[in-house]
C-alpha cells in the first residue's frame, strides 16, 4: 500500500463523555499529544521508515494534500515548526495532556522521541520544560 500523510484525527472528549458502554461513547482519543512521539518511536527508531520520511508524511504532504500554506522552511512561507528530540526517553502520562482530554491507550507507555518546541509565524508557543 501506499501511505500518502500521517495525521492526527485528534478527537478528545470530556472524561463524563466517555464512561459509557463502549458502543455508546463517542469516537476518539487524544492523538494530538502521542502522535509524534508514537511516530518517531515505532516507525523511525524501529527504522521502518527514515526520518525525512516522517516528516515529509507528517508535515509537507498533509500542507500538499489540502492545498495549505507551510510545510516547508522555504523564505516567504510560515515559520511553522516543530523542534524534535529523538533521543528523549519519556513515558505517556496522561495527566501531563494540555488537552481537555485524557483518554488514550497509550497511556503508560516508554516512548522515544518527543518535541521539544513549537514555533509559529516566528516565536516559540510551546516549550518541553
Amino acid at each position: 500500500g501506499t501511505v500518502d500523510a500521517i495525521v492526527s484525527d485528534h478527537e478528545p472528549h470530556h472524561a463524563d463523555d466517555k464512561e459509557l458502554d463502549f458502543a455508546d461513547a463517542p469516537f476518539g482519543i487524544v492523538g494530538l499529544e502521542t502522535a509524534v512521539p508514537l511516530a518517531l518511536d515505532r516507525l523511525v527508531h524501529a527504522r521502518v521508515i527514515g526520518l525525512m520520511q516522517l516528516v515529509r508524511l507528517m508535515s509537507t504532504r498533509p500542507a500538499e494534500i489540502y492545498n495549505l500554506p507551510g510545510g516547508s522552511l522555504r523564505e516567504g512561507e510560515p515559520a511553522d515548526i516543530t523542534i524534535l528530540d529523538l533521543r528523549a526517553l519519556r513515558t505517556v502520562d496522561p495527566s501531563s495532556f494540555k488537552s481537555m482530554a485524557r483518554n488514550t491507550p497509550f497511556a503508560g507507555m516508554r516512548l522515544k522521541g518527543w518535541p521539544a518546541a513549537t514555533i509559529v509565524g516566528g516565536n516559540i508557543v510551546w516549550q518541553a520544560g
